[in-house]
């Protein structure tokens, strides 16, 4: 986002946590919210209608009543003109907030429910499960596929498995990634997820799994070295050899055998 719309989003989440802090119900406005995305996202003279800045704030504020008022609570509907009454430096910004907004509220929840650890590690690991197989991954990702076959193929893979909050987001991967790849919008969810933890998230690929005293050591580096919590998420990839590969954002340090066996490779060639 440009910088008039990250600043939209600063106070379109505050207006978010506040009717967190009311008593919303987390679930409901997910759902409310993630329902406006899908409107916005339908129509580009409705988004273009909310964020015009030549616009009258009671004409957008109007707007937002008569197409969502009937349809969502309260609340939404407060979060909602909170945002049509910020400038934004592009019209899809605003659907990118309410989706990460939906997004939020179902972590909250999680958070709420002392489920959000397993909520995310449900999401990396079914990220990663749908990356490996072909697929499952062009199966979630095709664009005008079924939908009703994607829910279900969502609900065979999770169903009794994972908390109704992960399920409901890998649904709305699959059923409404807006553009993106599966596997991508996963991450972006993982990425609101990290960020309302205010910790970053380390993906640590090694060739076999890290006992408690490797993973406590590795995450009180990276927590220095970050300044502050880390998650680890560990990937296990035999082809590694040995070592570890530590992802942060887009900041890799690559201390695997299989890593220095290509670099002597290449030096050999040169």
């Amino acid at each position: 986002m440009q910088g008039s719309s990250r600043a939209a989003f600063a106070v379109g989440r505050d207006a978010f946590a506040a009717a967190l802090t009311s008593g919303a119900d987390v679930s409901g406005l997910a759902e409310d919210l993630f329902g406006v995305t899908g409107a916005l996202d339908s129509s580009a003279s409705l988004r273009r209608a909310m964020v015009d800045p030549s616009r009258d704030l009671d004409a957008k504020r109007g707007l937002v009543a008569s197409l969502f008022g009937p349809r969502i609570s309260e609340e939404a509907t407060g979060v909602l003109n909170v945002l049509v009454a910020q400038r934004w430096a592009d019209d899809r910004d605003l659907g990118d907030t309410t989706e990460s907004l939906a997004v939020e509220a179902i972590v909250a929840g999680a958070e709420a429910a002392g489920r959000l650890d397993a909520l995310e590690d449900d999401l990396f690991r079914f990220e990663r499960v749908v990356a490996a197989d072909s697929g499952l991954r062009d199966a979630l990702s095709a664009r005008g596929g079924d939908e009703d076959a994607k829910a279900a193929l969502v609900e065979a893979l999770l169903g009794g498995k994972s908390s109704a909050g992960t399920i409901r987001l890998a649904r709305q991967a699959a059923l409404h990634p807006r553009g993106r790849r599966f596997g991508r919008v996963l991450k972006d969810y993982l990425a609101v997820a990290a960020k309302r933890r205010e910790q970053r998230t380390a993906t640590v690929t090694a060739a076999v799994a890290l006992n408690d005293a490797q993973l406590q050591r590795l995450t009180l580096v990276l927590s220095r070295i970050y300044n502050g919590p880390v998650q680890i998420q560990v990937v296990l990839d035999p082809t590694v050899v040995g070592g570890i590969r530590v992802q942060v954002g887009d900041e890799v340090v690559d201390g695997t055998i299989l890593r220095r066996i290509q670099d002597a490779e290449r030096a050999l060639l040169r």
